[in-house]
């Protein structure tokens, strides 16, 4: 019988560096995500389909009909069609494999919950990603790529998530990317009392890391922003001030602290402009954090004497301290991912004898009808109210015969080659054999 196969590729901050990263993260290879989804759709034999792109990751997911598209190529075929949409025009084919992980049922299953917990994040604990899988999830609704097994498998990744945090201490005092940023901020200025700093983007990093530097009782906080109503607003919720990005150079003259996290294609600082800066700024150290993907600042700002850049890939050594503290919760929280793998996975075995107990009861229906018809086609002279009572019985026996094989096929005990057995042999049996 077809079969049909969990097939999760992608990148991840473990597997790619950012230069890779930040390539795939513009839009798929040039496309958008409502394009990248539609291919996906087109592709032979894909049932359902689901995206999600972020700072960290860029991940695909599909139902394949596996005979439909893998009867004479094998698995590669379908990984060397959908490789290239992950991919497009940004990494050579024979660089792929430096990259891309692959994962396949229920193995796919499991990332997929460790994603959403968070155990998989750069920063364990992190609740963003949790929001971006729901909002990846949204797009793929709309877009009409999930069906009933991705909708399964989402609404259970977010459960599993839910059930983490409430089971488990991995959300006390957890850390965003921006959370790390200003720590590092922290441990190189010490006291953050007198410092300025200057967020360059109002979006929602760019508001966790004023959330941060508040806490940590910075003195003065400048928002930086294309459009300047949304620099203002952000602006008043931490008792600072707005400037358009025009202004940029006349504070980059003043702050200790740039936080940049646009949303721009490109660079918006480059090495020589920051050297007629830090003239103007008589050579004053200025600390720059670029947690942007693509990335905001030249990687080459860190040549000039008192510039300190660190980019979103140097983050990962502050969140490598938090990692001790963590680990012990974390322990707790792969349990529950293992445990709700298990569950998931029993939930596919039963859907997979699905069709042979449909199968089975018509196949017993079909035969209980006729020979009910012929029963009371030979007795003309019985009532409507005995061919009710026969045509009863009749049903009745057939539920009864019917029990033991089909609870036999929904017992969960056992792995899946166990459960393919049983359908095979209930498919011998009762004579359901494909013609």
């Amino acid at each position: 019988m077809p079969s049909e196969m969990i097939l999760l590729l992608g990148v991840n901050h473990k597997t790619a560096p950012l230069a890779v990263r930040e390539q795939l993260a513009i839009g798929q290879g040039g496309k958008s995500y409502e394009e990248t989804l539609q291919e996906l759709q087109k592709l032979d034999g894909c049932r359902e389909c689901y995206l999600l792109s972020t700072c960290n990751r860029v991940e695909i997911i599909v139902v394949v009909q596996e005979n439909a598209v893998l009867e004479n190529a094998g698995r590669a075929d379908i990984e060397s069609r959908i490789v290239p949409l992950l991919f497009g025009n940004t990494v050579a084919p024979e660089h792929y494999q430096d990259y891309l992980y692959i994962h396949r049922n229920i193995d796919a299953v499991h990332h997929l919950f460790m994603v959403a917990t968070s155990l998989d994040s750069m920063v364990i604990g992190e609740a963003q990603i949790l929001g971006q899988l729901k909002e990846a999830y949204r797009l793929a609704t709309e877009g009409k790529g999930t069906g009933p097994i991705l909708n399964k498998l989402l609404h259970k990744a977010f459960s599993t998530a839910k059930r983490v945090r409430t089971e488990t201490l991995i959300g006390a005092s957890a850390v965003s990317i921006s959370y790390a940023a200003v720590e590092l901020a922290r441990k190189i200025f010490g006291s953050l009392d007198t410092k300025s700093v200057l967020l360059i983007g109002a979006g929602e990093m760019a508001e966790l890391a004023a959330e941060h530097l508040v806490s940590q009782g910075v003195d003065k906080v400048v928002v930086a922003n294309r459009t300047l109503s949304r620099a203002t607003s952000l602006a008043q919720r931490f008792h600072g001030s707005a400037v358009s990005l025009d202004a940029l150079t006349d504070q980059l003259e003043q702050v200790d602290i740039v936080i940049s996290s646009t949303g721009a294609p490109h660079l918006i600082l480059h090495k020589q402009e920051m050297k007629a800066i830090m003239r103007a700024r008589r050579n004053e150290p200025i600390f720059f954090i670029d947690i942007a993907v693509p990335r905001d600042l030249d990687p080459a700002l860190n040549e000039l004497d008192n510039v300190y850049l660190y980019d979103i890939d140097d983050l990962h050594q502050v969140v490598e301290l938090n990692k001790s503290e963590r680990e012990k919760e974390a322990v707790k929280a792969r349990r529950i991912v293992d445990e709700e793998t298990a569950n998931f996975q029993r939930w596919l075995d039963g859907l997979a004898v699905v069709p042979t107990i449909i199968a089975l009861r018509k196949r017993a229906n079909d035969i209980s009808q006729l020979e009910i018809e012929k029963a009371l086609g030979r007795l003309p002279h019985l009532t409507l109210e005995d061919h009710q009572v026969i045509e009863k019985m009749a049903l009745a026996i057939t539920a009864k015969l019917l029990h033991a094989p089909i609870a036999y096929l929904k017992d969960e005990e056992g792995c899946k080659e166990r459960h393919d057995e049983k359908v095979e042999m209930i498919r011998t049996a009762f004579g359901l054999e494909e013609k």
